[in-house]
């Protein structure tokens, strides 16, 4: 399923990001409360630069799989 950036990431007041749910990327696996800011990279993906696309999510559980960026 196709959900906004701002559906999955919260943008911080220190511009780190944050997930606002469990999920994962690339074999990694966090949630809301794990912070990260631009160069952190999961499954080589720096998701800074793409604030603002949409993501392909698919959902096991209460788990969203991130597959895709728009």
């Amino acid at each position: 399923m196709r959900k906004t950036f701002y559906e999955v990431f919260k943008i911080n007041p220190d511009n780190s990001l944050e997930p606002l749910r469990r999920v994962k990327i690339g074999g990694v696996e966090f949630g809301p409360g794990v912070k990260f800011s631009g160069g952190v990279r999961f499954g080589g993906i720096d998701f800074t630069k793409y604030i603002g696309r949409d993501l392909e999510i698919e959902v096991e559980g209460d788990l969203w799989v991130i597959t895709g960026i728009y």
